[in-house]
């Protein structure tokens, strides 16, 4: 019997399969890091509409939602804020910047300089910003989708391994099969549809629902399968370096979160292999001469692992 956590995000994901169509299963990668208490980047080509899926996500959340194009003469303080001197008050006001909202859209975020990307920093991993000194707490749930172009395309800055490893995820959208792109160019707007969607979460539910994602159980024997998952990360055979243990408990919380989504309590070896290349892959650099991708890399070291 279906349980009503599972079917609230059941019709999460159908919502905003009205939206992004064609593209279930990466709606569901994006859902399960937000169970999971993740950031997302979101890594493709202009116009497949990554922008139009984290609006869609936080509309049907609840959330607050801002949205900052990256640019490379956006300054840090564009993005947290800055104190001004107000007069009337004799003092200085802080007017905090679009890192407040609970949602972020970092849109472009490598057209930015590393400066900037650097100020993110402190508000993925802490979930607060330091300014003149003061420490000041974000809004929970917060969760940064970033999105960027491939790193080939002009004016684009890669990011530092110490922010991609913030991110929980990394995922493309790709280009919608011929069904899909028709249904694009007879329906609504994109924007016009999302106006009109309803919230399927609360707040407080999507809260609710990353507890029940940490309650999920995890064995004995699916942990040590992901040790060694881990430990073949590290081996010099695969990669040049391997894994961190962040990275290690980001890819059992994505696990969880898969499980939940597939209506169950317990992770199993298929939820960590249907993860593993979106939480690992922009992590990791494979060894010169591999000559596949850093995706392609993951599934082969996967296939010579062996099942607990």
């Amino acid at each position: 019997m279906t349980s009503p956590l599972a079917a609230q995000l059941t019709r999460l994901i159908d919502q905003i399969s009205t939206i992004i169509v064609g593209k279930r299963p990466q709606i569901e990668d994006c859902v399960a890091c937000m169970l999971a208490g993740g950031h997302l980047l979101i890594e493709d080509i202009p116009g497949v509409g990554k922008t139009t899926l984290a609006h869609a996500l936080a509309v049907s959340l609840g959330l607050r939602f801002a949205r900052t194009q990256f640019t490379a003469d956006l300054m840090p303080s564009d993005l947290i804020g800055v104190s001004v001197y107000e007069r009337a008050k004799e003092t200085f006001v802080f007017h905090p910047g679009p890192v407040f909202a609970q949602v972020l859209l970092a849109d472009e975020i490598n057209r930015a300089g590393p400066k900037t990307q650097s100020a993110l920093l402190e508000a993925m991993e802490e979930q607060q910003v330091t300014v003149d000194a003061q420490t000041r707490a974000l809004p929970r749930p917060f969760f940064v989708i970033a999105t960027q172009n491939p790193s080939d395309q002009l004016g684009t800055y890669p990011l530092p391994e110490s922010q991609l490893d913030r991110f929980l995820m990394c995922i493309t959208i790709g280009y919608p099969d011929q069904a899909s792109e028709r249904a694009l160019l007879a329906g609504l707007d994109r924007r016009e549809a999302i106006a009109h969607m309803g919230k399927i979460m609360s707040p407080a539910e999507l809260v609710a629902a990353q507890a029940a994602v940490l309650s999920v159980h995890a064995s004995d024997a699916l942990l040590d399968y992901l040790q060694a998952l881990i430990a073949a990360t590290r081996s010099g055979r695969w990669f040049t370096f391997g894994l961190s243990p962040r990275a290690g408990i980001a890819v059992l919380h994505a696990a969880k979160a898969r499980a939940l989504l597939a209506e169950r309590d317990y992770v199993a070896p298929d939820d960590v292999q249907a993860i593993l290349p979106q939480t690992i892959a922009h992590r990791l650099a494979p060894v010169p001469g591999a000559g596949r991708g850093r995706r392609e890399q993951v599934r082969a070291m996967v296939e010579a692992v062996a099942l607990p």
